[in-house]
């Protein structure tokens, strides 16, 4: 199990992007949060399985690319403290 926490940068906000990932995340058995930022960029955490976050980022890009313009990622051990995937405010 791992943590990824991903800051995306360029029009993120005012598109409905944390509706959507948080659509996107009930598909795969990830848990964490997405919420916007004061800078404009918005900041997902997920944790699951290597595979399955990778899935679900990738799903993430599939559906939001277009207004992504930049992706910083980093990764982490898992703490398991989540049991779903929420919007935070």
């Amino acid at each position: 199990m791992i943590r990824v926490i991903v800051n995306y940068q360029g029009r993120v906000q005012g598109v409905g992007f944390r509706a959507t990932a948080q659509s996107i995340a009930r598909r795969f058995p990830v848990t964490g949060w997405v919420r916007n930022e004061a800078d404009a960029s918005v900041m997902l955490l997920a944790e699951g399985s290597s595979d399955d976050i990778d899935q679900f980022l990738a799903a993430v890009r599939s559906q939001l690319g277009s207004h992504i313009a930049r992706e910083d990622r980093n990764t982490a051990p898992a703490t398991q403290e989540f049991t779903e995937f929420e919007i935070r405010r």
